[in-house]
């Protein structure tokens, strides 16, 4: 007798999404006490889990600090709840809004809240805990259930989720899946009540367009080339200890890091003098267990190139560690300012996603 055939990506994401609607017609407004009692549990949750999870993302990146994934995933996630359900109350209380007498006399209006249902979430591999259970904690304040995609790159963190989570709650409620290939984009495809993606805009244009195709919601959070702009008047140090902490938090990783900078002329040398000392200071070499690497080859590979790039287009390049300038087998590479890039160098025109620090 031949056993039936293992069911497809679509029909194993349409069969949790189907499960989950069924209970939210069958429950559709949680109570305060519910929401709370779905809070505290996640809560627990991280608590109890918080070593293995601290490693999990650290395998998934070759290695990341330890002390930066508690200080950005672990600490959010927790904290986070206590404030969500200090307010929680107050937020499912209808609100009064005002009335056009002159067209509708005698009338009272009001917003009550109410949840959507089955919200989906599609996670990114930089901070892949901060953003599944962050969202996690206002999709269960709503009243809400969760789908939620984690990143191909976060393999590790995404099976822990998969085997841990169902402990805490059925997968009425909540489900984790890993991307073995394909799963995003029949992820996209599902009629949710709501999808949240972080990601990069190229992504982001192929989520927004899959879900448009059910009329769902989007919300989209997309990369950035922000800079951070130093006034001629402004303290010099406390600009750059401010600008090269969040600029080397996650080894450059971060979607609203400081891209590239703006200062005065005069101002340059001095702020690579002081970017050295703070630099060195903080991580004694490149093989601190501090400093994160680079998270897959690919994009160790990009940044080495924009480097070689804009070298090679007449820009100087300055490596802020003594010795050496990367670190192949664990796919690091030092702190580094650029100045006088090219306008048309990778470096000036994509987002950066590394710790080099353009200066102009």
């Amino acid at each position: 007798m031949m056993n039936p055939p293992a069911p497809t990506v679509s029909q194993t994401l349409q069969a949790a999404l189907a499960l989950q609607r069924q209970a939210y017609l069958a429950h559709p407004v949680p109570t305060l006490q519910e929401r709370v009692a779905d809070l505290r549990t996640l809560q627990r949750f991280v608590r109890e889990h918080q070593e293995a999870l601290c490693d999990a993302i650290s395998a998934d990146y070759g290695h990341r600090s330890r002390h930066e994934t508690l200080l950005a995933e672990i600490f959010p996630a927790v904290d986070g709840i206590d404030h969500i359900i200090s307010h929680l109350r107050g937020w499912m209380r209808p609100q009064s809004r005002s009335v056009d007498w002159r067209s509708f006399f005698g009338a009272r209006n009001r917003v009550i809240p109410q949840p959507l249902g089955v919200v989906g979430v599609i996670v990114p591999w930089n901070f892949p805990l901060n953003l599944s259970l962050v969202p996690l904690s206002y999709i269960f304040a709503a009243g809400n259930r969760a789908m939620v995609k984690m990143s191909e790159n976060s393999r590790h963190l995404a099976a822990y989720l998969i085997t841990h989570m169902p402990a805490y709650f059925s997968p009425e409620k909540l489900q984790f899946f890993d991307e073995t290939g394909g799963v995003g984009i029949e992820f996209s495809k599902l009629k949710f009540d709501h999808l949240l993606f972080t990601g990069s805009g190229q992504t982001g244009k192929a989520v927004m367009a899959a879900a448009a195709a059910n009329l769902c919601p989007v919300t989209l959070e997309l990369g950035g080339k922000a800079p951070a702009i130093v006034c001629d008047d402004y303290p010099l140090q406390t600009a750059t200890e401010r600008i090269m902490f969040v600029k080397l938090l996650n080894a450059g990783q971060i979607c609203t890091t400081v891209d590239h900078a703006w200062l005065p002329a005069s101002k340059v040398d001095e702020f690579v003098a002081l970017a050295r000392g703070i630099v060195q200071a903080r991580y004694p070499t490149i093989s601190s267990p501090d400093y994160t690497s680079i998270i897959d080859q690919r994009s160790f590979d990009r940044l080495l190139n924009a480097l070689d790039e804009a070298r090679s287009g007449g820009a100087q390049v300055v490596q802020l560690l003594d010795g050496p300038a990367f670190d192949a087998a664990t796919r690091k590479i030092a702190p580094t300012l650029v100045l006088n890039a090219p306008p048309d160098c990778a470096l000036m025109q994509r987002e950066i996603f590394g710790p080099i620090l353009p200066l102009r």
